[in-house]
């Protein structure tokens, strides 16, 4: 069961930090079923530990996390991350609505840095992290679009990474950036390294500045 206090209108009045949100977009089908699933949910956890050490970060560092597995769920509002005490655990079943998926997180990022302007909230470029060992199953091509103009605009930073067999050339049409390849179930090694980027962000003295992020031979496969 998740534990957390849900953002509301006077989170943004109370901590007037500078906010960085990042949203997992998770595949959780069956074929993620044993020792994937089990890394994945390990890995979300450090994600949320680490972040949570970093006492900038755990100010600045709003999470949510959508699954794609049998069906779409949003596991995890909008919460910052010194809100959270824990994150449900995942399970494997379904199929893979990754499009959907996809769909409705970049729709979430676009309300939240629209309540983040009407507050006067000032907030780093979003993140959106998508993970997959499959290809969608579901209509991507139009939302792959989205992603992969609002990342050639600057607005958002897309992260797509694969596991296992993952169709990388269908990842990597969510992005500017090309898919990188797990290195085996290195899913812990990959969220530490997310946890540093995110600090590294939220340390950042401009909501502008380009950020040097870690390197990622930690976790990648290339």
């Amino acid at each position: 069961m998740a534990t957390y206090r849900l953002n509301g209108d006077s989170d943004l009045i109370d901590n007037p930090s500078p906010r960085c949100a990042c949203m997992l977009v998770l595949d959780t089908s069956a074929s993620m079923f044993g020792p994937p699933i089990r890394e994945l949910n390990a890995g979300v956890q450090a994600f949320i530990s680490a972040i949570q050490e970093d006492d900038m970060a755990a100010c600045s560092v709003e999470l949510g996390v959508i699954t794609a597995g049998g069906k779409v769920t949003e596991q995890l509002p909008f919460t910052t991350a010194m809100n959270i005490s824990q994150c449900r655990q995942f399970t494997a079943s379904g199929l893979t609505p990754l499009g959907g998926a996809m769909e409705l997180a970049l729709d979430r990022l676009e309300e939240r840095t629209a309540a983040y302007r009407k507050a006067g909230v000032a907030y780093y470029q979003p993140w959106l992290v998508v993970i997959s060992d499959g290809v969608p199953t579901d209509q991507w091509q139009a939302v792959s679009a989205r992603a992969r103009a609002l990342a050639q605009q600057r607005k958002l930073v897309v992260m797509p990474v694969g596991v296992e067999e993952a169709d990388l050339e269908a990842l990597s049409a969510f992005s500017t950036r090309p898919a990188k390849r797990l290195d085996g179930l290195k899913f812990r090694e990959f969220f530490l390294w997310l946890s540093a980027s995110m600090s590294r962000v939220s340390a950042s003295s401009s909501t502008t500045e380009q950020v040097k992020l870690p390197p990622t031979d930690s976790w990648d496969s290339i």
